[in-house]
């Protein structure tokens, strides 16, 4: 431990952190090029050469360029999955309860009377505790 100073371990942390950072921030890029269906294929074409080929420079550029597009396209993004996350549970949970309430449920239960899978008692006991 004596020949690697507290100080260089900090430094090598941040350089490690500042690596990463970048490697996210160049995915991210990548994918709102491909994500954006306002540039067709040439022009992503064209961005993801800039992007790959002088990388530091060409995402700066697209940042600079088209960040403020980045951010909107994120932004719906969400949006649109929050909305089919919603719409999941609502039918998840409209589906899961019988979606009728206890009516729905005492005509599943005459039903099963009437097609003689429980008898008069079983249908009086879950009929009341249904309409308790």
């Amino acid at each position: 431990m004596d020949d690697y100073p507290l100080l260089n371990l900090f430094w090598t942390m941040l350089w490690f952190f500042l690596w990463v950072m970048w490697f996210f921030l160049l995915f991210k890029v990548i994918t709102d090029i491909f994500r954006d269906h306002s540039l067709h294929g040439w022009g992503k074409a064209g961005w993801l050469i800039l992007v790959l080929l002088i990388p530091f420079i060409g995402v700066f550029i697209y940042v600079i360029a088209r960040g403020r597009s980045m951010h909107e396209r994120d932004a719906k993004q969400i949006k649109e999955n929050e909305a089919a996350f919603r719409s999941y549970v609502q039918q998840a949970a409209g589906s899961g309860s019988g979606g009728g309430g206890s009516a729905d449920e005492l005509s599943k239960l005459s039903a099963l009377k009437d097609k003689g899978d429980i008898s008069q008692e079983e249908f009086e006991r879950a009929k009341a505790r249904i309409l308790a």
